[in-house]
């Protein structure tokens, strides 16, 4: 599955992996079920919601996605520990050459077990990446039902807010 990515991005947003319909059609979130597009325009980010087909777009508004695991599979629960740790690896050096603003990994269950911090809460971490800051944002996934549409937007927007103040 390609990056949608550029060098100096306001924010990298970074997926568990890829779900089965999104390597098969090449476009991220590309489920109907999934939340992402729709967060990402209720949130401010884009003023109008993309189709996962018009991925590249983001770029135009400094935004690009990545995945923790390059790896397909059905359900991320499908992925080992030792995948996490390794994308975590390897996200960590993406982002050191890319310098994002800010990092976005949309899940806190990956962020914590790809970089081995049990403690995350979503929102903003402590830790940084180079110069990168990293926010978790909650996994937009229909199955994670604890976020509704609304408060999943409100999250992305408190992130697009701290993006705009830098």
């Amino acid at each position: 599955m390609p990056d949608v990515v550029a060098d100096g991005l306001r924010v990298l947003f970074c997926g568990i992996n890829p779900g089965l319909m999104t390597a098969a059609t090449g476009h991220h979130f590309a489920r109907p079920g999934n939340r992402f597009w729709p967060a990402l325009h209720r949130s401010g980010f884009t003023p109008r919601q993309l189709p996962p087909a018009e991925q590249h777009e983001l770029l135009s508004y400094g935004l690009g996605i990545t995945n923790v695991v390059a790896r397909a599979t059905a359900r991320a629960d499908e992925l080992s520990a030792e995948e996490y740790r390794e994308g975590g690896r390897e996200l960590a050096v993406k982002v050191g050459r890319l310098r994002p603003r800010w990092l976005a990994v949309l899940g806190v269950t990956a962020y914590r077990a790809a970089f081995d911090d049990r403690t995350a809460k979503v929102g903003p971490q402590a830790r940084t990446i180079g110069e990168s800051r990293v926010w978790v944002l909650p996994n937009p996934s229909g199955l994670n039902a604890h976020w509704t549409p609304t408060t999943l937007a409100e999250e992305f927007a408190r992130l697009r807010e701290a993006a705009e103040q830098e």
